[in-house]
């Protein structure tokens, strides 16, 4: 058996990654679903970046968990690799899925296009949250699906905590000179970033040596198809 803690990417909750924890439970292993600091419904939209990666520390250690594959997804990709950096010898691997990949002192902001933070930065609410119109969502995270499952995936999501791509990652130890094992998982029709800014592999060769494991899918496989995504997120972590 092996523990998987799935950490969920921007806008989502761990709650959304459930069907997708479900295929790797019946596959005999352990998943964790922690929802990051200004992610759950409720929470303060001005958190930060090293907020929501404290968060995670405090789910692994109350929960004393060890020997774990860390999978992030997209923005999870920040957190997961902080993680590593502070506990490494309690991380079994890292699983990138479709995730950023930073250097110490990189914002998630400084890996996406400029007109993306040009369009954050107009979305900013007063509360510090931002929101993906659905019109980006539906053609460019969620375009393997229909209308009516984009749509229902929409609902489903919470205004994110945009201080978290601002912030500057602090890091002892950049991803490509980190001793624990690394994946990249990337669905090949995932258009979130632009194809000329591809995640692979533009971000996954920030890791050094890894195992890729590709897949057919958008950005939401966690919605659009999420038993294959169970079913590559064990590919990826295996020994």
């Amino acid at each position: 058996m092996t523990t998987f803690v799935i950490i969920h990417g921007g806008w989502h909750t761990g709650e959304l990654m459930e069907d997708t924890a479900r295929v790797i439970r019946d596959s005999g292993h352990d998943v964790h679903l922690p929802t990051l600091a200004g992610n759950a419904p409720g929470d303060r939209k001005d958190t930060g970046l090293e907020e929501a990666i404290g968060s995670v520390m405090d789910f692994i250690e109350t929960r004393n968990l060890a020997d774990f594959v860390l999978v992030g997804h997209s923005y999870g990709g920040m957190i997961i690799t902080a993680v590593a950096d502070r506990i490494p010898a309690k991380v079994r691997r890292l699983v990138y899925w479709n995730a950023f990949v930073p250097n110490d002192g990189e914002a998630l902001n400084d890996m996406v296009p400029p007109h993306y933070v040009e369009l954050f930065d107009e979305l900013q609410k007063p509360d510090g949250s931002v929101m993906l119109p659905f019109p980006i969502w539906r053609e460019a995270f969620i375009n393997d699906a229909s209308l009516e499952l984009a749509q229902s995936a929409f609902d489903k999501l919470n205004p994110h905590p945009y201080k978290t791509f601002v912030d500057k990652i602090s890091l002892r130890t950049n991803p490509n000179s980190m001793t624990v094992p690394k994946s990249y998982l990337n669905g090949t029709e995932d258009t979130a970033l632009p194809r000329s800014l591809r995640w692979h592999p533009r971000l996954s060769e920030k890791l050094g040596v890894f195992r890729l494991v590709q897949m057919p899918g958008s950005h939401e496989l966690c919605f659009s198809n999420p038993t294959l995504l169970g079913l590559k997120i064990m590919e990826a972590g295996r020994d």
